[in-house]
This record gives C-alpha cells, structure tokens and sequence, in this order.
C-alpha cells in the first residue's frame, strides 16, 4: 500500500516509518517544513504527488503545558489540521489514520475508559485533540483514530530517557528521586502503536480506537521498572501530583480500555510490561536529555 507519514521525525512517526517500510509498504515520510499541515495548498501538493492510499498523522503539538500558553497553535495543529487532511483524504479516497490521545478524558474516573465513555478534556492540549477528532469525523467516513497515552520510545524525548537520566544523576549525587504516584495509566512502546495501526489498515473497521498497551501503573511503577531495568542504584520516592504544579491540568486517571479492537477481533497491544521489555531489547542505545514534570 502507498503511504504518505506525515510527521515523520516524531517519536511516533519515526518508528511507523520504520515498521511499515519493514511491512513492506511503498512510503513517502515528511515533515515541517515540508509539508505544511495547516495550509491545504501544502497539503494538496503532496497528495497530488504521491497519490496516497493511506495518509497517516503523526503530527500534532505535544508540548501540554506549551499549549496552555499557545492556544492558537495548539488548535491550528492539533484541530484545524485535522480537518484540511481528512479532505483531502476524502478527495482522493485514502484512508486516514491520526492520532489522539488520553487527554480528551477528564481523568477522574476510576475503570478504563472505552471508546463509548463521555469526553471531557481539561487542558487545552486535551481540548484541541478532541476538536481534531471531531474535525476527522464530521469530514470523511474511510477513517481511524487512535488514541494512545503513555507513549516511549527510541527517538525524541520521553519518560523512558528521563527517568535513566535523572537516576543515573541523583545516584551519583547521592540524592533520591521522586515521581508522581497518584497519575495512572498504561506506558505504550510506539512500535506497538505501529503494528497495530498498520494490522488495521486491510481491514473494514473504521471510527475511534483506543491502542494503549494491557494493564496500568503509576508513573512512580514505572520508575521503578525502568530503574531496575537499567541497574541504577537510586532512592526512588512516590510523590503527590500537587508537589509538580504545571500549567496544565494532568488526568490523574487515564488508562484507556482497547474495547472496539478487543470486539473486531484485533488486538494486538502486548502487556504494558511485556512490551517494556521487547523495547529494551531491540531499542538502540538511549540518549538521555529534557526534563519531565513528574520526577525531580
């Protein structure tokens, strides 16, 4: 199948590339500047080109406390956006697949959330999502939307990196290291993402899909797995949410239940901790940088 990956130097974009070229699919990967997600002329230009039978969205804006700040552009990229590809995958009759995410919920329910549960996001970054997903929808019917949470991978900046990072530093200052505790959810290796996305594209199901991996934890849970992991000797602390005050609001609860696969017969999401692992043993080695709000 000829696809188009938009968004191609993501983190998530990087391994859907990565995977579908090993799925033996014909690529064309781009990415800002190349392409101009909010101008359809830019848009339009690189659909008449490649003549895509799949267009997959990896592009967004993900900095959550940045979106705060830049509501504008959060809403032109993570909304507006949305709207001019599914037009344009209308207009040659490609499907689509984007990316959403866990923040459309407002995080305080206490069981998983399925495709079917009420959406209340309360960040801006969550809004804009949700409005990107509306945007889709409401404009072309040959589309997938996933939302996906927790997301870590080999490429761009992640929970992973930082947490072996930040270890490493406080176990050779001596000093413990403290992570949130009262956040929940599913950490979700991106190229489980892609293979699942990319079992879809044959298939006739089409709407919203949650594609997070089985099972949940704590951000401080999974400290201690990528600690351990990595055979640092660190004094790892649980910590309240209210400790790391930010711009935006965090779900305290997002774990995301894959029900629409699950009932397609189509699951493929690992164990969050099997897919930790099969990370581990195939990822290159990790280059450690950036700061997270959840540890210190």
């Amino acid at each position: 199948m000829r696809l188009l990956i938009i968004g191609s130097g993501g983190q998530l974009g990087r391994d859907f590339t990565e995977q579908a070229a090993m799925a033996g699919h014909g690529i064309t990967a781009v990415d800002y500047p190349q392409i101009d997600i909010r101008d359809k002329s830019s848009v339009n230009t690189f659909i008449d080109d490649t003549k895509p039978e799949a267009i997959i969205n990896c592009a967004a804006f993900t900095a959550v406390d940045d979106c705060e700040s830049q509501r504008d552009k959060a809403f032109a990229l993570n909304a507006d956006a949305c709207g001019i590809l599914a037009e344009a995958a209308k207009r040659v009759s490609a499907v689509m697949a984007h990316f959403s995410t866990d923040y459309v919920f407002d995080g305080t329910g206490s069981a998983p959330y399925t495709e079917d549960s009420p959406t209340g996001p309360q960040s801006i970054y969550g809004k804009s999502k949700l409005a990107g997903e509306e945007a889709i929808v409401n404009t072309y019917d040959d589309i997938m939307i996933f939302r996906i949470a927790w997301l870590y991978g080999a490429h761009g900046n992640n929970f992973v990196k930082t947490i072996r990072k930040t270890a490493s530093a406080n176990a050779r200052e001596g000093k413990p290291l403290k992570v949130v505790n009262d956040q929940f959810g599913t950490p979700t290796w991106t190229v489980s993402v892609c293979r699942q996305v990319l079992a879809m594209l044959d298939r006739s199901e089409r709407g919203v899909f949650h594609s997070t991996s089985e099972g949940s934890c704590s951000w401080f849970d999974f400290a201690m797995e990528i600690v351990a992991s990595a055979g640092i000797n660190v004094d790892i602390r649980p910590c309240t949410t209210e400790e790391f005050p930010r711009p935006a609001p965090r779900p305290c609860y997002s774990v995301l239940e894959n029900a629409r696969l699950k009932a397609a017969g189509a699951n493929i999401m690992p164990e969050w901790k099997d897919g930790f692992r099969e990370f581990l043993s195939t990822a290159d080695p990790l280059t450690f940088n950036n700061e997270n709000p959840l540890i210190k």
